[in-house]
């Protein structure tokens, strides 16, 4: 009983903060990170994606079908801490021509994905019923620079 309550008030007790608050908690390797615009883009893309069940979600999963070949677009978390968890996907998506953005909260990554619990990374896979929303992500995350 007493840790049916504990959520609950934990939820209450932490209200949903801003982009630029959530800004604040980015780790140092965050780049490319993805606009207030594009990062509602992608949730709102991961959304129709986790009803059709074309995501792939956490690190072990992600890397598992990056290294198969799998293409999207890997959506990381800013705020993952420590970054060792997951600061080899980048390399592993430059390498494979794979188009990666960070979002500022793994949290909303997580709710984004239909998922209670916090997620670091998505990989977000295309599909024809929402091809106009994936196109323009891809787009969008494209054309941001990457890291030096």
């Amino acid at each position: 009983m007493a840790r049916e309550k504990q959520p609950e008030a934990a939820g209450e007790a932490e209200p949903e903060r801003s982009y630029r608050e959530q800004l604040c908690n980015l780790n140092g390797i965050a780049q490319p990170l993805a606009s207030r615009k594009l990062t509602r883009k992608l949730y709102k893309c991961i959304r129709k994606a986790a009803k059709h069940k074309q995501i792939r979600r956490g690190v072990k999963e992600v890397q598992k079908f990056i290294n198969k070949g799998e293409k999207g677009i890997a959506v990381l978390a800013g705020d993952t801490l420590p970054i060792d968890v997951y600061c080899h996907l980048p390399i592993m998506c430059e390498e494979r021509s794979l188009p990666y953005a960070y979002v500022p909260s793994k949290s909303d990554l997580g709710a984004a994905a239909g998922s209670k619990r916090p997620t670091c990374v998505i990989l977000l896979k295309p599909h024809e019923e929402y091809e106009e929303a994936y196109g323009e992500c891809l787009q969008e995350v494209e054309a941001l620079p990457l890291p030096l």
